[in-house]
């Protein structure tokens, strides 16, 4: 994040100078494992429980609950093929991610800073936000010409107003001493939102991107279970259609994954990003 500008060959801070800090103590090895056990913890309680259910009680005889052994099989065997729907899904869902993060943060920035906008949108976005985007999903199919665009534009609604939400609730609880200074600065327009709004409200834009990732993964899968010919929610109603249990369960736990890993990717960022509140 930009510190300083530079206004008649001087320069004014504006926004909160990071303490320069020496960068976080090494951990030792330890104490990182016991931190990895911590949040492992609830995850070994869990399969522990699942493996003793069904080896040692008529809870293992039951078809629909395959152990954990049968399951594992049932992973390993369908890794090339969750790896392809694992593609198609993100064919989805990059594209409307990205499209509800770029738009969602313009225009919260824009009428998050305009008194006059927030008059004019925010009872719109009272009305329209809560809807459940799922309740799109038929329609977006009925009008638009491919099933791939409907799924795009359902994440792309899923995504969006949490991310214009935050990024404008960011915006809007600029601090006043950052106003002023950049009116002292002469700051207006592009350079005033991008220098010192966007900086300042990107702690409630990352969590508003959390939020909207999370949103996009379950609509992703609800959207696949419409119509896809491939993906992550797809090959859970696949299998599940042909009783194979132990490949549907496999395919639950493979996409848990996958959305893991991708939140825990944008959790990086963020951390990256926000240096300054290390």
């Amino acid at each position: 994040m930009p510190e300083t500008l530079t206004l008649e060959s001087r320069e004014v801070s504006v926004t909160p100078t990071p303490q320069v800090i020496d960068g976080p103590a090494e951990t030792p090895l330890s104490a990182r494992l016991a931190n990895v056990v911590e949040a492992s913890l609830i995850w070994i309680v869990l399969f522990g429980g699942w493996f003793l259910a069904a080896e040692y009680t008529p809870l293992g005889d039951n078809p629909l609950i395959p152990g954990p052994l049968v399951t594992a099989r049932a992973l390993w065997e369908a890794l090339p093929e969750l790896w392809q729907g694992t593609i198609s899904s993100f064919t989805i869902l990059v594209p409307g991610f990205l499209l509800a993060a770029l738009l969602g943060i313009v225009s919260g920035l824009g009428i998050g800073t305009s008194p006059r906008l927030q008059r004019a949108f925010f009872p719109f976005a009272r009305v329209v936000a809560p809807v459940p985007p799922t309740v799109y999903i038929p329609y977006a199919i009925a009008i638009l010409p491919t099933f791939k665009l409907s799924a795009i534009f359902v994440v792309f609604i899923g995504a969006f107003w949490p991310i214009f939400q935050n990024a404008a609730a960011g915006a809007h609880a600029l601090e006043e001493r950052y106003r002023d200074n950049a009116r002292t600065l002469g700051l207006t327009g592009f350079e005033y939102h991008w220098r010192v709004v966007f900086p300042a409200a990107l702690p409630h834009i990352f969590s508003g991107m959390a939020v909207g990732l999370g949103f996009s993964f379950i609509l992703l899968t609800v959207a696949e279970l419409f119509g896809a010919n491939a993906g992550l929610g797809r090959f859970v109603q696949y299998y599940a259609d042909f009783a194979d249990y132990p490949k549907m369960v496999a395919g639950i736990l493979y996409t848990g994954l996958v959305t893991f890993l991708a939140m825990t990717g944008l959790e990086k960022l963020k951390r990256r990003a926000l240096f300054w509140q290390r």
